[in-house]
């Protein structure tokens, strides 16, 4: 995007509106868009933070974060729009799809984390 295109920045009407129809577990608050993932250790966390990591980097476009035991905040906003943008919406979509990714659910080959043993929990899916 040239420095002279403009982005769209959405209103918090259409923020919330987007949010309930594309992304339901996400939220709006002090101008940024919110994710609360919650995992099952700090190890869980680190996963979480690399896979965000990995996806920001890839997509230029870099949320903060807020990183604890058990949980990972993803805060995202387009600070040279200075509001929402697509470029949040997007990149919210792609880490709510790879992090909720389940494997087992799908049926195939990969038969995903077994949560049910304390020693493996990784995220606590919603």
């Amino acid at each position: 995007m040239t420095e002279t295109t403009q982005e769209h920045v959405y209103s918090e009407a259409e923020i919330d509106a987007k949010l309930k129809a594309e992304l339901p577990h996400w939220y709006f608050e002090d101008g940024w868009i919110r994710r609360k993932y919650k995992t099952g250790s700090w190890k869980g966390t680190l996963m979480v933070v690399n896979t965000v990591g990995h996806l920001a980097e890839a997509a230029w476009h870099h949320p903060d974060l807020t990183v604890s035991y058990a949980f990972v905040i993803v805060k995202l906003c387009t600070h040279s729009a200075k509001g929402i943008t697509d470029k949040d919406f997007t990149l919210a979509r792609k880490i709510e799809e790879v992090i909720q990714w389940q494997p087992a659910k799908e049926g195939g080959a990969l038969e995903g984390t077994p949560n049910e043993d304390q020693r493996f929990k990784y995220i606590k899916y919603d």
